[in-house]
């Protein structure tokens, strides 16, 4: 990505800054999700519904991005090539919408993916930990549980 005939042409720094910087519009992102769906779920005055119609737009947003960068379909082979498992994330994705949705208007933005963030964390040490659905290695030590630790102390301090 980021190479020129397998030199690479951006500093380490400049590299990591500009993955934090997407990481942190992707944050930002994830939260305008959260407060426009969930006031989308104050107008429609469902849940459900709302999720439904959060779905549909990135569903066609996904579409004109494909079409746009003209991506060639699927091939059957690459689809026998994946694993069931691989295809539930949109299943976690409800899981997660909802809970948004809901989460949201009671206990506020703040807290809530102060509460989601947290839980994101805990799993991904885990995940890590244990190498789980193929991922490389990355044991659990003393500095990282201590980082899950503060954010969960922070869940607390923000919830006050």
């Amino acid at each position: 990505m980021f190479t020129q005939r397998g030199l690479n042409i951006v500093p380490p720094l400049l590299q990591w800054l500009t993955f934090a910087a997407l990481g942190l519009g992707s944050g930002a992102s994830f939260v305008m999700q959260q407060v426009v769906n969930a006031n989308l779920r104050s107008s429609l005055g469902s849940p459900l519904w709302a999720a439904f119609v959060s779905y549909a737009g990135g569903t066609l947003t996904m579409l004109g991005l494909l079409l746009a960068l003209r991506q060639p379909w699927l091939s059957q082979r690459s689809v026998e090539a994946s694993t069931w498992l691989s295809w539930t994330g949109g299943a976690f994705g409800v899981i997660y919408v909802l809970a948004s949705i809901v989460l949201l208007p009671r206990i506020g933005a703040a807290t809530a993916v102060a509460l989601i963030v947290a839980g994101q964390m805990l799993a991904s040490v885990a995940f890590d930990h244990f190498g789980l659905l193929g991922l490389t290695r990355h044991p659990a030590d003393p500095s990282r549980l201590f980082g899950a630790m503060m954010l969960l102390a922070g869940v607390v301090l923000i919830r006050r």
